[in-house]
């Protein structure tokens, strides 16, 4: 019953972690696109209060469930032998289910339909590589600072990253699986149109095994989780 009780608060992490990070991402985008219709200061928006949210989840949650929020994050984990196999469906379920109810709550917040579904194709070469690029460096970035034993900065070199991957990635840097499917759920400016999914997800656990790969290739360790 201990057991079932943690992970159950784990899982209550991951769900409203991911559902308060997709809410912020699909809800700066709308009222970047209230505000401006110039799409980089949208961007901009955008980019920094994810930034902000995503560093301060990390620091609220971690303590709890690690503050993965992201399938991708959870997978190299249990692959590394570093998280019970046993968690990880629950944690993949929480982070979907999160990211589907945040994207739901960012569309009530701005008065739209509840239940949308996104036109905004997003499928083209180069910005599967971007995803490629995301998800690697968000991998590599938190094993090589766990392995260091510095995972008091994760919270801020993790925002740093997808803030910096905002812009220099063409794909305005996804990086989550679980946070992919949630943003299919909103036509809007961070919305992903259905048939992008399946793509950038595939991409995303590409990016990540790359990842993987690089911290075993320069650490002693292997990756470990956010906190």
């Amino acid at each position: 019953m201990v057991v079932v009780a943690q992970l159950a608060r784990k899982a209550a992490a991951e769900f409203v972690g991911t559902a308060l990070l997709v809410c912020v991402v699909v809800g700066s985008g709308i009222m970047g696109a209230n505000l401006s219709s110039d799409l980089g200061v949208v961007l901009i928006i955008n980019a920094l209060s994810t930034v902000f949210a995503l560093a301060l989840l990390i620091v609220v949650l971690g303590p709890i469930s690690g503050a993965h929020f992201n399938p991708a994050v959870s997978l190299v984990n249990v692959f590394s032998r570093l998280q019970p196999a046993r968690e990880v469906g629950v944690y993949i379920i929480a982070q979907t289910a999160g990211a589907i109810v945040g994207a739901i709550l960012a569309n009530v917040m701005f008065d739209l339909a509840a239940l949308q579904i996104s036109e905004r194709d997003r499928t083209s070469l180069g910005m599967l590589v971007g995803e490629v690029v995301a998800t690697a460096g968000l991998i590599a970035i938190i094993g090589i600072l766990s392995a260091r034993k510095q995972t008091a900065i994760i919270p801020v070199a993790v925002a740093a990253w997808i803030g910096s991957a905002y812009f220099f990635t063409s794909s305005t840097s996804f990086a989550n699986p679980a946070v992919t499917v949630g943003r299919m759920f909103s036509d809007t400016f961070a919305g992903i149109a259905p048939e992008s999914v399946l793509p950038y997800i595939a991409a995303q656990l590409v990016g990540a095994a790359i990842g993987a790969a690089v911290v075993a290739a320069v650490t002693k360790s292997a990756p470990t989780s956010a906190v």
